[in-house]
């Protein structure tokens, strides 16, 4: 296929083809970002973040627009996508705020009359990005490396390219030098080829298992830094003391977000089988209470998914997981209306082994499992390879915070569903991923600090 293909997922219609660029195009950006990082590193902190406060004011000032461009790519409800562009723009102004006190000079005690940690950014930073934030996920990592005097080269999913384009082109509409925050419009396989190029001096990818795998070889083979969100299989944990009214308003919430198509979406309710049945009755009013309907009806909850692929791949797991024995509690399931749309469907009297328990879940379908313990609870919630986020319900605090302390994961929600934030790191232990993004830790991923002792 020699074109990207931009597809409407509300009715399954082209929106636009758009060409692959060459090996010409694609080694002009490449040095292009190079030639560009040797004078935006030297360049002053306060001028960099500068142009990020004028990014937060594009990005704001066509708020309307860039939403307008997701909802048409990926089908999230534009209520959803004009809140993702929002986000966009409180990192810009978050990092634009901290970045000149995250770099500041840290002075340490030794033998020698002075010593001292430097943090200089890395070089050119080769980003592969997924579809389900489109903005988001691109500048959450873009924004604090582009912060710390780094370049981008955006390889973003093929079936966002309008977005792709869209978030090269407002970093120049900032008033970015050009060659700072480039896209590549290019496939998976020239996307891990680049790795090897001397002129990249990391990458970082949010993706697949399979896809982390790869290109952590890959980078690992040419002694490159790199970091990876590979998803995840989030518990939300409902204590017996928890508000059940509030929990299950929260999971609803946090299940179907995005059409169900987030890394931190609480992918398995686990709840105290001694509140389970009030749980499920509140649960289920609310579930019903979802609006389907096309994703540019601000009255919507729940549109279509990004694409045929998801969709397909969601059908297989609930029917393997109904066929091992699961009881429906709302059947949802495929819509016929056309488009890509899967009804909501929420499961209980699961098989361990499961699908929708095993493996990650990209669609408006939510689990219930019971626990008779809390110690149970833990096993269910690390019984698979993941380990990204967490959120525990319950009024006493501290035992919430007690049963979190059991749980792996590297984000966790304490009567909160699980939410990234610029202000907080970002990021999971196990097969969930490799490295932080945002505040200050994620920043650092791409700076090198280098120490000085002066006798």
């Amino acid at each position: 296929m020699s074109k990207l293909r931009s597809i409407d997922p509300a009715t399954g219609m082209l929106n636009e083809e758009i060409p692959y660029h060459s090996d010409e195009d694609i080694n002009e950006k490449v040095v292009k970002s190079t030639a560009a990082f040797n004078d935006w590193s030297d360049e002053n902190v306060v001028e960099r973040t500068f142009l990020l406060e004028e990014l937060a004011r594009i990005i704001r000032r066509r708020e309307n627009e860039l939403a307008t461009l997701i909802t048409k790519e990926m089908g999230k409800p534009i209520k959803e996508s004009l809140a993702e562009i929002e986000k966009c723009a409180w990192a810009c102004d978050y990092f634009a705020e901290k970045t000149e006190s995250f770099l500041k000079v840290e002075k340490l005690n030794t033998d020698a009359s002075e010593s001292f940690i430097e943090y200089r950014p890395m070089g050119t930073v080769l980003s592969i990005m997924p579809w389900n934030f489109p903005f988001w996920q691109a500048l959450r990592f873009g924004v604090p490396a582009v912060a710390g005097g780094n370049t981008v080269l955006l390889k973003h999913a093929s079936n966002v390219p309008l977005c792709a384009i869209e978030l090269e082109r407002i970093f120049v509409e900032a008033g970015f030098p050009e060659g700072i925050y480039q896209t590549l419009l290019i496939d998976g396989p020239t996307a891990s080829s680049l790795i090897s190029r001397p002129e990249i001096n990391a990458v970082t990818l949010t993706g697949s298992l399979n896809a982390g795998s790869m290109v952590a070889q890959m980078a690992g083979k040419n002694i490159k830094k790199f970091v990876l969100e590979l998803g995840g299989s989030d518990p939300f944990i409902v204590l017996k003391d928890a508000d059940i009214e509030d929990a299950a308003k929260a999971a609803v919430k946090s299940r179907f977000q995005n059409n169900g198509q987030s890394c931190i979406a609480a992918k398995r309710i686990l709840v105290d089988e001694t509140v389970e049945e009030e749980f499920i009755s509140y649960f289920l009013n609310y579930v019903k209470e979802l609006r389907v309907g096309h994703p540019f009806d601000k009255q919507t909850d729940i549109g279509p998914l990004a694409n045929e692929t998801q969709l397909n791949i969601l059908i297989d797991q609930v029917e393997r997981t109904i066929k091992m024995g699961a009881n429906i509690l709302i059947e949802g399931g495929l819509d016929k209306r056309e488009g890509y749309y899967y009804n909501p469907t929420v499961l209980n009297g699961l098989d361990s082994k499961s699908p929708v328990l095993q493996e990650e879940v990209f669609g408006p379908v939510a689990p219930i499992v019971p626990f008779k313990t809390q110690d149970e609870a833990v096993k269910i919630a690390n019984s698979t390879e993941f380990g990204l986020g967490a959120s525990i319900w319950g009024r006493d605090k501290r035992n919430a915070l007690s049963v979190a302390s059991s749980i792996d994961a590297g984000i966790f929600g304490i009567n909160s569903p699980v939410a990234s934030d610029p202000r907080v790191p970002f990021g999971g232990v196990k097969k969930s991923g490799v490295g932080r993004e945002l505040y200050r830790i994620g920043m650092m991923e791409f700076m090198q600090p280098c120490a000085f002792k002066i006798f």
